[in-house]
């Protein structure tokens, strides 16, 4: 039996990360992994970091504004979850396609 629904949308994303993996110093033993995915670092860095509202990163990652925000609700959900509980925070996967295109790097 194939998946059911809708097929995700691709997400564009125009900074690849440089770094894949934080991983938290002074706890014993290995620690769990929380996996953040490319698209929720974009947004992380789209909303958070270069102080984008939600419709203009919306429009970078050619997504609605609804679907931005749940991948950035979701990403600030992973972070905290890894920094209070002191987990590693893996960043890979996702449905996303890196973009190119001069404008998106206005």
């Amino acid at each position: 039996m194939g998946t059911r629904g809708r097929p995700a949308k691709y997400r564009y994303v125009h900074h690849d990360p440089r770094i894949s993996q934080f991983s938290p110093r002074g706890k014993a033993g290995r620690p769990d992994e929380v996996y953040l995915t490319v698209d929720q670092y974009e947004a992380l860095y789209l909303a958070d970091f270069m102080g984008l509202g939600q419709k203009e990163a919306s429009v970078s990652m050619h997504v609605s504004q609804q679907t931005f925000s749940r991948i950035l609700k979701k990403a600030h959900m992973m972070v905290a979850d890894g920094i209070v509980s002191g987990k590693i925070i893996k960043i890979q996967g996702g449905t996303y396609v890196i973009s190119q295109r001069e404008e998106a790097k206005k």
